[in-house]
């Protein structure tokens, strides 16, 4: 894998509770350490976002997401495994694992299994979730390419992964759905 230097740059940053700018499996984010107040509390400086408002973290796989969530539903599996795109699920959490601002205020998490290597081999080696907010600043577009992404944010980030600059491919984000306690499913983007 020629990334291991960016992954190993990268879990230094995360061990450190810094930003980290990387490409996804949907658009390039950025993200930190998902228990690490003073990462989030940099990114929504970045982001120029206020504070309360929920980011996503990426699991790499569906039995980490059961470890953060209070219920996996059968039908976010389903989900899971039929969506032809990336899916961010928003589901219960299980407190007191993740920092509390990236609940909403009804204590839900919005949580995506990766598809992407890199991101994968991330979080496994780094063994928690990653924050995954979309590398602009709030209310601006979000960046479908590395060219796209300000040079502020590059500036602001402690460490912008080599990794899939060069990519020509456009990305989206992902697709948001909401199932509730009751089981009730609410599609928020698709």
């Amino acid at each position: 894998m020629e990334y291991l230097k960016d992954i190993e740059r990268a879990l230094a940053v995360l061990a450190e509770e810094g930003v980290i700018l990387y490409p996804t499996d949907t658009i390039w984010g950025l993200g930190c350490d998902a228990a690490s107040e003073k990462g989030i509390a940099s990114i929504r400086k970045i982001k120029r976002r206020p504070a309360g408002s929920s980011m996503v973290v990426l699991v790499s796989k569906t039995d980490m997401m059961r470890e953060y969530i209070s219920e996996l539903p059968e039908t976010a599996l389903d989900l899971i495994n039929r969506y032809k795109k990336p899916l961010t699920l928003v589901l219960p959490a299980r407190r007191g694992l993740l920092s509390p601002s990236l609940l909403s205020p009804d204590g839900y998490l919005g949580i995506r299994v990766t598809s992407d290597p890199f991101c994968v081999t991330l979080i496994e080696k780094f063994g928690r979730p990653v924050v995954s907010t979309s590398a602009n600043i709030s209310g601006n577009p979000p960046p479908e390419l590395f060219d796209d992404i300000e040079k502020y944010i590059i500036e602001s980030a402690d460490y912008t992964v080599m990794h899939r600059r060069d990519d020509r491919e456009r990305s989206l984000p992902s697709a948001i759905i909401r199932i509730d306690r009751s089981g009730d499913i609410s599609i928020l983007r698709q």
